[in-house]
């Protein structure tokens, strides 16, 4: 199946859903509605035609205080079919939020929780969704663009100044 036949599957679908498509992404992408991501990856998993059993990946962007946006990116795998399909879903960056995923795929929960950590988007109705690389009381989101560490943690100096590193 090509990607435009899986696209025309999704919006025959969810007509509402689909914002649009990335076809420079590699797998092509489908931009999809934040409060419809839920729903088509649960079709999409369900689905006879496309069976995407398994999630790669999932992934958060940060765009930037200028832009306003973040980004969760969702690859999928059918194996049966040997399909692969881009989700992009673009979350406001003051509150990202989106729906879990992780009662449809279970690796999502890590995968989640890591989107979490670093950048703060936060997934509803996830079961656990806590810090999972940084210490509970870590102060911000590091891979947001605009993140400073901060200086001490518990006593200890964060920040590496590579001025006074030995030789």
């Amino acid at each position: 199946m090509t990607f435009q036949e899986l696209k025309q599957l999704v919006s025959n679908q969810f007509p509402e859903a689909i914002l649009g498509e990335d076809l420079n992404a590699t797998p092509q992408a489908l931009l999809v509605a934040p409060e419809a991501i839920h729903e088509v990856c649960a079709w999409l998993h369900a689905g006879e035609k496309t069976y995407f059993d398994s999630l790669s990946c999932l992934t958060g962007l940060d765009n930037g205080p200028e832009t306003g946006t973040m980004e969760v990116i969702y690859n999928l795998y059918s194996i049966p079919y040997d399909l692969h399909l881009m989700l992009k879903v673009s979350v406001e960056r003051a509150n990202p939020q989106v729906d879990t995923v992780s009662d449809i795929w279970k690796t999502a929960n890590w995968h989640e929780r890591e989107a979490y950590d670093l950048l703060g988007i936060h997934f509803n109705n996830h079961p656990d969704l806590r810090r999972i690389l940084l210490p509970k009381d870590w102060e911000g989101h590091p891979l947001r663009k605009d993140y400073t560490e901060q200086e001490k943690y518990h006593g200890m100096t964060v920040k590496y100044d590579r001025k006074e590193a030995p030789n």
